[in-house]
């Protein structure tokens, strides 16, 4: 019985990255028809990694990142964090809002509002896509958003959220507008017998 990502084989790996891609597409056409304007994304990397490692890809545990993040009910229960370096937040807040690169500073209301969506928009479609492929019931929360340095972030989603197992899925998503590219990370965090009942429903169960 697999019950951690490490555990997983190509073939489980090829069919997460599957449905990372087609929720990849499903975002880009919600952001386009949310800003009005064209937008790219991609999920050019899909990785297994240690849950203690996920802050060292927003550069440390002390880098300051925007972290949004939602609670995942219904048949399998798991956290979702999205995650950026700050001034990669604020790029995307540019594009999203049709902005020239840098021209945003500070994330005020209305910035917060939009990375939020941003965020909802990955995390819905992404379940989306898997609820479609496995027929599992997967209902996100209202998304939230803080920002601190990435331990406290990842830490802050763990005390709200409990249990999970030892290892993550990494989504890397990567957004492109009129030549401008903003990379962050998306990640999947199963609690204890989620994963086994995803990878049961995809029909690559080990």
């Amino acid at each position: 019985m697999i019950s951690d990502f490490n555990q997983l084989s190509g073939l489980q790996l090829d069919a997460l990255r599957e449905v990372g891609n087609i929720g990849a597409g499903n975002a880009a056409t919600a952001l386009a028809q949310m800003i009005n304007s064209k937008i790219e994304m991609t999920v050019p990397r899909v990785n297994i990694l240690p849950l203690g490692e996920v802050p060292d890809l927003t550069g440390g545990a002390d880098r300051f990142v925007v972290g949004v993040y939602l609670g995942v009910t219904g048949s399998a229960r798991a956290s979702i964090l999205f995650v950026m370096p700050v001034e990669n937040a604020l790029h995307l807040v540019d594009m999203l809002m049709g902005r020239n690169l840098g021209v945003t500073q500070t994330l005020d209301e209305i910035e917060v509002s939009a990375l939020q969506e941003v965020g909802n928009i990955i995390a819905s479609t992404y379940l989306n896509a898997l609820a479609m492929f496995t027929g599992l019931t997967l209902i996100p929360s209202v998304p939230a958003l803080g920002m601190d340095m990435a331990g406290a972030i990842l830490n802050a989603v763990l005390a709200q959220f409990g249990a999970i197992g030892d290892y993550v899925l990494m989504l890397e998503t990567e957004f492109k507008k009129e030549g401008q590219d903003v990379v962050g990370h998306f990640f999947v965090l199963p609690e204890p017998g989620a994963l086994q009942t995803i990878l049961s429903a995809l029909g690559v169960n080990g």
